[in-house]
């Protein structure tokens, strides 16, 4: 006779980028195994696939995919799955920026972090007169290239950066998603804009 199975509790929330609501479940033994094999390799590659892994497993919700995901959406689902697995609050040592040595325990309840958006965000950067850009927010496998190696980053992954989170370049009569582009087209719209356009993205 096979072993029960047991039980695991779903919870429900809202994703920051797009609102949508989504369920998922605590991360498990196997799924914390996951995590710390992939913080003793101490490769940034293999922890970013370690939290991938673990938030897909953890969504209970059909059709999301993690790697489309805004970093901020990964990070408040992240924070949320670890809170409902292991515990609501997290016990830190903050130290103080007066003297960089002193430090202060801190206790951070899990369930009172949000994302919170300024009113003036908008994702449409008008180009000029006719043209408006729709950016979309990097992906975690762009955010990890971009950030955890910084002193590798070269001229070229910021210009990858921007062109991999371009969405849409439209007027009032035409159109232009840039998954029917290529990179090289994509690079190209880049580097055709002006200084102030640049800046605005």
């Amino acid at each position: 006779m096979p072993l029960p199975t047991i039980a695991t509790p779903t919870y429900e929330l809202e994703l920051p980028s797009s609102k949508k609501k989504i369920k998922y479940r605590p991360f498990l033994v196997k799924e914390e195994k996951i995590l710390v094999i992939a913080m003793e390799s101490q490769d940034d590659s293999q922890i970013g696939n370690a939290i991938k892994e673990v938030i897909s497993n953890c969504i209970v919700t059909r059709g999301v995919k993690v790697e489309n995901l805004a970093t901020f959406d990964i990070e408040y689902l992240f924070l949320n799955i670890r809170g409902k697995s292991v515990g609501e609050t997290v016990d830190v040592l903050i130290t103080c920026p007066d003297d960089n040595q002193s430090q202060v325990p801190l206790s951070i309840d899990l369930d009172e972090i949000r994302v919170t958006i300024s009113p003036e965000h908008s994702r449409d950067i008008k180009l000029d007169d006719n043209l408006t850009l729709r950016m979309k927010y990097p992906a975690l496998d762009q955010f990890i290239k971009s950030n955890f190696n910084v002193s590798e980053v070269s001229v070229d992954d910021t210009f990858e950066l921007i062109a991999g989170c371009i969405e849409q370049v439209y007027s009032e009569e035409e159109s232009w998603n840039a998954s029917d582009c290529s990179k090289k087209e994509l690079f190209q719209f880049v580097e055709q804009l002006s200084s102030k356009q640049f800046k605005e993205i």
